[in-house]
Formats: C-alpha cells, structure tokens, sequence
C-alpha cells in the first residue's frame, strides 16, 4: 500500500493552524479575540490555496483516500464554509464566548473531518472522518457554556449524533460481514455477484446505514436534533452545522451510494424516495409555524435536505447528471445559506435579538443588510436570478430524466410552499416600523463578508457556467471505477 503523506497537505495545514489557535488563545490571554477569529480566517484560506496544488491530479493515498477533482471541490467548498464561519465569528465570538482559541481550533478540525468524508474510499476511513466532523460539531454546539438552552442543544445533538453513529457502525459492519470488503470498489462487485444467502444483512446494513446517515444531514425521521441544536447553538455555530454537516454527508452519500451500493439501486431507490418527500413536506410545512430565525432556518435547511436527498434517489449507474446536478445545488444552497445567517450574525451583533418580529424595519436602519438578508431567502426559495433557481433547475431537471417526476413535483411544490416563510422574514424587513430611530453603525469586515456571499448568490444565478463545469469534472470521476467512457461524450 503505497501512502505518499503530501496528498494530506490541505489537513496538515488545517490541523497545524487549529493546534496553533490554541495555543496563541492558551499563551497571550489579552491577545483581542477578534485577531483569533482573523487567524483562523486566514488558515482556512491557506488550507484552500494548498489544495489547488492537486487541481486536475488524480492520485490515492494507499487504498483508503482519493485525491482528485472531487476531492478538490470539496475541499475548497468546506474551506470557504470554515473561512466565512471564522471571519463572522469574529465580533460574535469576542463579545459572548469564552476559549476563543479552542473555538477556531475546533472550526478548523470540522473542515478537516469533512474533507475526509468526501475523499474517503473505504469504509472505516469514512467513519473515522464523520466522527472527527461530528465530535467538533457536538462541543461548537454547547460551547456558550454559561446558557442553559446552548447547554441543553449541544446535550441533545450529541446523545442522539452518539446513538446514530452507533446505527451507521453496526450497518456497516453489516455489509462488512456480507461482502468480506470495506473497499467501495469491492463492495461494488461483491454485491453484483452471488452473495449466497447473506441479502437480507446486507439490506439489513443498508437499512442502517441510511438511517445513520439520515441523521448527520437531518433527513426526517431523524431530523428531531435540529431546531433544538440549531437554537441553542451559538449562530455562527448553526451556520456551520447548517453548511458543512449538510455537505459533507452528502458528499459520502454520492461517493458511497455510487461507488459500492448502485448494484442495490432497485431497493435503496424506493426507500430514500419516501425519506425525501417527507422531508421536503416537513420540513417546509413546519417551517411556516417558526417565530424564531434560527428555527426557522433549521427547518428550511431540512427541506433543502430533501430536495438533495431526491438528487441521491436519482443517482444512475450510467451517467453522471443527478450527481452533477446534487454538487452544483449543495454549492449554491452552501452560499445562501451562509449568506442568510451572515446577516443573522450581524443583526444579533447590534441587537442581541434572534425573533422574526425583531427584523422589523430593518430595511431603514440597515438598507444593505436587508438586501442581502432578502436576496439570501429569495434564493432559498428557487426565485428567478438568484443561486438557488438555476441550481434547483438543474436538480429538478436530473430528477425528472430519471423517472421520479412525482418526486420533482413535490420539490416544486414545496419550494413554493417555502417562498412564504421566507416572505414573513422580508415583510419584517420593509414593512414594519423600527423599534428605534436611526441607522446602525456599520460592521465594514463583516459587511465585505456579506457582499461578498451576495456576490456570488448573483454570479451563481446569472453566470452558472464554471461552477457547473466543475460539478459535472467533479461528479464524473466518481463514475471512472464503473467502467463508462462519461467524459468522452461532453
């Protein structure tokens, strides 16, 4: 097993910055915080630019990572997601938290597990990694240790994250037991062959494993943690969990469900079916009954999850274009996303406020703000110019060639259910009166953050072309094991 330790240069660089915050946040006590949160900022930035270093390259280390142009755009969408989370962090964090080294730190080694997810080839790799992710996540969640309902959000996100990951182990230990390969690539021909008696454990670890998964992304049933931990979390911490558990998960989703189990199609195609249209209906329709931003937030992040999920369910053993179609959507949701709760952050910066009823004339006394708060939601929501129509579009359109048109339907139908919760926020914004006169002082770093997510929401929607290109170089070399000449043909 040939293990060349350069490909790991992105995560040295991540791993090395966190374990660096810690220390400068542990030796220079009266350092000002906000420097931290720029710090770590700017590692997450170098980790970015150390990964263009294997743009186009197609190289394994040993046969338990990849590192290729699917690698690579994970890489550079979790690194974007870790950049932007410590630069809004950074006024947030050094008015109300406390560690703000162990804080950046921990940011940091939730990307690196992430990045891991997604160029995993082997099964235990991919566990390892989701637990890494995943155990960052459960302290982020509480770590506004002096509020009960942090205390509380991040108890409830880690009991339930440690009896789901017990589920996903025991299901893959399962399809372990079956096909005698934790290898994607082995389990692929394993289960194409004779599995002489052993079906029902391997659908039975199948079974376990989507319910394992389910709940890392918050796909319903299993989505019962989310408005509880993205309440009682620290908002930059929901907007972090809101953007890197969704994307990671899914990059394993795609990389796992094609690589090892597309010969299972015919019985995991029905079964996530369901899942996504109950999450795109409950989560949106939930969604409506939420006063507070944060939970509201949470439930439109679950029906975002169902409308990926339904790209999973799309999948094809011949072709890549739902799996370009789930890329190319997870980028443009990641990017609104994060725009919306950039605004979030800022709004509480000045306020110490998270209810709907307390936007209200935000419009007159942060013109800019509200902008990119409306045009964030619009997005969400599948509107005409913005990120999230043409990146729907495009999954809509995969999922349809596939022969789920009912499973479509339902995404359309509830992104048009989700445009009125959206609207309550944006009502707030421009038709209700100010609490206080005046303008509020402007943030100049944290606006530049915001211009620049509403930049791209707009770049996205109106110039699709090259995220999309590398969506589609991304998503065909997770086909190349499967024996189709996919590039051939663009």
């Amino acid at each position: 097993m040939r293990l060349d330790w350069s490909l790991l240069a992105p995560e040295y660089v991540l791993a090395g910055w966190a374990a660096m915050l810690v220390l400068v946040g542990t030796f220079f006590p009266r350092l000002p915080k906000t420097w931290l949160g720029y710090l770590g900022a700017a590692g997450a930035l170098a980790a970015a630019g150390t990964s263009l270093i294997w743009l186009n390259d197609d190289a394994a280390f040993g046969n338990l990572l990849e590192v290729d142009n699917y690698t690579t755009f994970f890489r550079l969408l979790f690194h974007g997601i870790a950049f932007t989370v410590c630069l809004v962090s950074a006024r947030y964090v050094g008015e109300r938290l406390k560690n703000a080294g162990e804080y950046y730190g921990l940011v940091l080694l939730s990307a690196l597990g992430a990045t891991y997810m997604a160029a995993a080839q082997e099964l235990l790799s991919a566990y390892i990694a989701l637990e890494l992710s995943s155990f960052s996540l459960y302290v982020l969640a509480s770590f506004a240790r002096n509020e009960i309902r942090s205390n509380e959000g991040g108890l409830k996100y880690m009991l339930l994250g440690a009896f789901s990951s017990a589920i996903l182990l025991y299901g893959l230990s399962m399809i372990y037991a079956a096909t005698k390969t934790t290898q994607y690539d082995g389990i692929r021909e394993a289960l194409s062959g004779d599995l002489e008696g052993a079906r029902s454990a391997v659908l039975l670890g199948l079974v376990l494993l989507v319910a394992g998964l389910g709940f890392k992304v918050a796909a319903v049933p299993f989505h019962m943690w989310t408005p509880d931990a993205y309440e009682g979390a620290p908002l930059p911490v929901t907007a972090l969990i809101s953007a890197l558990s969704k994307a990671a998960g899914f990059a394993l989703f795609i990389k796992l469900f094609v690589r090892g189990l597309m010969p299972l199609a015919d019985d995991w195609q029905p079964l996530l079916a369901g899942l996504a249209a109950a999450t795109m209906l409950l989560g949106n329709l939930v969604a409506l009954q939420q006063r507070n931003i944060k939970r509201l937030l949470a439930y439109s992040s679950i029906g975002q999850v169902g409308y990926i999920l339904a790209g999973v369910v799309a999948l094809s053993p011949d072709r890549p274009d739902a799996a370009t179609a789930i890329l190319f959507h997870l980028a443009g949701y990641v990017i609104s996303n994060l725009a919306a709760f950039a605004c979030a952050i800022v709004y509480y910066n000045w306020t110490g406020k998270e209810d709907i009823y307390d936007y209200r004339g935000l419009a007159e006394r942060a013109p800019f703000l509200a902008l990119a708060m409306a045009a964030s939601l619009f997005s969400l929501a599948g509107m005409p110019l913005f990120a999230g129509f043409v990146t729907k579009f495009v999954l809509f359109q995969a999922i349809a060639e596939e022969g789920f048109l009912w499973l479509a339907g339902v995404g359309v139908l509830t992104s048009f259910i989700s445009l009125y919760y959206y609207l309550m926020v944006m009502k707030q914004m421009y038709l209700g009166e100010p609490e206080e006169p005046g303008r509020f002082s402007t943030p100049w770093l944290e606006y530049a953050a915001v211009a620049a997510l509403l930049v791209g929401i707009f770049l996205v929607g109106l110039a699709p072309l090259p995220l999309m290109e590398a969506a589609e170089d991304a998503a065909s070399l997770v086909y190349r094991e499967l024996g189709t000449a996919l590039v051939a043909g663009r």
